[in-house]
């Protein structure tokens, strides 16, 4: 696999394999002595389907995103798809698999935040939102900055520390419920930190913890994966969001990626959509053309929830 985006990465996709053991059903697409297509899949045995692997389903769906096909053309992707032994749904495609049949289904849409747009500064940045909305903003980052505001840095101890912020505002709605995901998080963790990509971000507003962020920086890309915040401190996700964003201008970093998941923060701080595909051959409720992805982006199904708030 090309190693550009962080799930590019088969060491963090074992951080899930290894705790959802899922059989793997690998196809690969020859020409003579040559491999011209990889198709990584996961059985999904709930279900009777195939997804991209590791298949770390979370509420019935696939959690990972950029998932890559390594593909020679169209036809040989075709075959693939072709070849997979029953029904299938590869979620969170990047747009360079999105040719051949399904080319016009959007999964979902991705949230990016690209300081050089900005010639990494937060003035500039917010110089494109209106200015009573850049005024609510700054007051209520302002109201929490004043209440003993501490931000605390690559503490693994807070992992524990986001994973109850999270189960205790969103209960089973919260992907630390399943105690696969949590383990593979933690494993992700100790991964990260280990090869120095970790981003472990915590907020101490009081004494108390605020919200914890887990990301990582790879390949110019700062990915936000999970998080929790404090119910007790409204507008913390407003802070530690923005607090990213600072980081990333003061450090020139190419991107931030907030993955999927719109909550109405995302496009009212003007993040960049950036689709992502899928291939299925089983029936779907809606299936959402390219040309509506700002329709798309007002989709409210809970998945990355720890920026809600």
């Amino acid at each position: 696999m090309p190693s550009e985006q962080l799930t590019d990465l088969w060491e963090i996709r074992a951080c899930f394999q290894n705790n959802f053991r899922r059989s793997p059903c690998f196809i690969v697409s020859e020409h003579g002595d040559e491999i011209v297509g990889l198709l990584p899949l996961s059985r999904i045995e709930e279900d009777a389907s195939y997804a991209f692997f590791p298949g770390e389903t979370w509420n019935g769906h696939t959690w990972l995103e950029q998932n890559r096909i390594i593909s020679a053309s169209n036809q040989v992707l075709q075959d693939m798809l072709d070849a997979i032994p029953g029904q299938y749904h590869l979620r969170y495609l990047l747009p360079t698999n999105s040719g051949g049949q399904g080319a016009k289904i959007i999964d979902e849409v991705g949230y990016l935040f690209c300081p050089g747009q900005y010639d990494y500064d937060m003035e500039k940045y917010f110089g494109v939102f209106s200015h009573k909305s850049a005024k609510r903003i700054r007051r209520d980052i302002a109201s929490l900055a004043e209440k003993q505001l501490q931000f605390r840095y690559d503490d693994l101890n807070d992992f524990d520390e986001m994973v109850r912020l999270n189960i205790e505002r969103f209960g089973e709605n919260s992907y630390y419920f399943d105690p696969r995901f949590q383990r593979s998080f933690r494993d992700l963790m100790h991964y990260l930190d280990k090869t120095g990509r970790l981003r472990m971000t915590g907020v101490v507003i009081a004494g108390k913890t605020a919200a914890v962020d887990m990301g990582a920086i790879y390949n110019g890309t700062y990915t936000l994966l999970a998080g929790g915040t404090n119910a007790a401190f409204p507008g913390v996700a407003k802070l530690i969001n923005t607090h990213h964003m600072q980081r990333a201008c003061i450090e020139r970093i190419e991107a931030v990626d907030f993955l999927c998941g719109n909550f109405s923060w995302k496009t009212m701080f003007h993040l960049s959509p950036r689709p992502l595909y899928m291939f299925t051959n089983i029936p779907q409720a809606v299936t959402v053309p390219a040309d509506t992805v700002m329709p798309l982006m007002e989709k409210s199904r809970m998945r990355r929830s720890a920026y809600a708030g």
